[in-house]
């Protein structure tokens, strides 16, 4: 009977932990050497767990119009203590809004990037993807911990 206890136990563990491992591979999805910044129109913004969500559509010399999506590094925990909240997001982030994208490609390619930075047409950066967004490398694993706790 113990052993029938401690395995259930085990189990319930490791289901519990699953969606934990199955998520932040942001840092190897996303390429930040190739990191482009773009003039963009907002089409949608999406304050939700696990990260906010932001579409936009970019518009080439051509006239040919991109849509993309794009994940914030930070999540809104995070969002929140840098005073981001959900309303200033969501007033900030209208559709139609133009704004001025910082962001890294996903090294599988498509139209899926992760959100380094946003400005707003005066330059005035609206939002930082969180830490060392702008860099090429992601930051190192201990400030990593120390943020998430």
């Amino acid at each position: 009977m113990k052993v029938i206890k401690a395995v259930a136990a085990l189990i319930a563990v490791a289901a519990m932990a699953a969606p934990l491992a199955a998520h932040h591979g942001t840092n190897i999805n996303c390429d930040r050497s190739k990191q482009w910044t773009a003039k963009a129109v907002v089409t949608e913004f999406k304050y939700v767990n696990p990260h906010a969500q932001l579409f936009f559509d970019v518009t080439d010399e051509a006239g040919k119009v991109a849509h993309w999506s794009g994940e914030l590094l930070p999540n809104p925990a995070q969002l929140l203590r840098n005073g981001w909240t959900r309303k200033r997001s969501l007033e900030a982030m209208q559709f139609g809004a133009k704004v001025v994208v910082t962001v890294a490609p996903s090294r599988a390619g498509g139209e899926a990037v992760l959100v380094l930075k946003i400005e707003n047409e005066r330059s005035e950066e609206l939002l930082a993807g969180g830490p060392n967004a702008g860099s090429p490398e992601p930051p190192p694993r201990d400030t990593l911990n120390r943020e998430s706790r």
